[in-house]
């Protein structure tokens, strides 16, 4: 493994009296791809939001390349780690795309929010990889979900961070957006060298997006390794409380999953 860009230990967390999170450590190294799975309400989304000091009032320890980021102010954490939202609900920003992206250079902005001499090309550049440039000047809210997301990690690419970390960057969109979104962020880490978190409860997403994963179950962490060991009828039992079927894909070679009820076309 390559140095540690993030180290988790023994991170846990608890609202109103119920555990949420529950001795939760993961080391990831700088450069890696990580996907973060498991059932929904498995507290997937919920360690991000952790990670990203959202929620507060966990215990245990978090270094970001070695630092604990209870020292960093958010605008240091926001240099650092760019973050994208869960895609859907019911969202309103009344900002044209570049004024959206703009807003992803706040970390590098001077007092009184005057601007940084490098954010004019970190915004054009956003957009340019983001594949947003040419609706840059329509309102967010006239976009499409694939879109719209494809905006929210455009300003995350603005911040001009070496970690990015993804809420379920693909749910509820179409085939074609999903693969664009996951083309980016593929790009971003092999061409940027980027670290990259992704929560996703999708195994066949996982393995095919390579690296390595975490999987939690009850809050708790019930494996780690390559996504390529996911293919396993006992690990995937232990993560998910379910049976599942193996369907061997021509084209990638890999064993992709179907739940155990799914039917093969005749």
């Amino acid at each position: 493994m390559s140095e540690p860009a993030l180290e988790i230990e023994s991170l846990s967390l608890s609202i109103r009296g119920q555990s949420i999170l529950s001795d939760v450590s993961a080391r990831i190294g700088a450069g890696e791809t990580w996907s973060i799975i498991g059932a929904n309400g498995a507290g997937k989304s919920t360690l991000l939001k952790c990670l990203m000091r959202i929620h507060t009032g966990w215990t245990g320890h978090v270094r970001l390349h070695g630092q604990s980021v209870a020292d960093l102010s958010q605008r240091e954490l926001a240099r650092r780690i760019a973050y994208v939202p869960q895609p859907g609900g019911d969202q309103r920003f009344p900002y044209t795309v570049r004024e959206f992206v703009r807003m992803g250079r706040f970390a590098w902005s001077g007092p009184f929010g005057t601007a940084h001499p490098g954010d004019a090309d970190a915004i054009e550049s956003a957009m340019k990889r983001a594949d947003v440039e040419v609706f840059s000047d329509r309102a967010l809210g006239t976009l499409s979900g694939g879109e719209r997301q494809k905006v929210f990690i455009a300003a995350a690419l603005a911040q001009g961070s070496d970690m990015l970390m993804l809420d379920e960057p693909t749910a509820f969109l179409d085939y074609r957006h999903q693969a664009e979104v996951a083309e980016i962020v593929h790009a971003l880490n092999v061409e940027n060298g980027a670290t990259i978190l992704s929560v996703t409860h999708d195994v066949n997403a996982a393995m095919l997006t390579g690296g390595h994963a975490l999987a939690l179950r009850g809050g708790e962490v019930v494996w780690t390794g390559p996504t390529g060991e996911l293919a396993c009828e006992r690990i995937l039992g232990l993560i998910f409380g379910a049976t599942f079927r193996f369907l061997d894909d021509p084209v990638t070679g890999l064993r992709l999953v179907a739940p155990q009820g799914a039917r093969t076309p005749s």
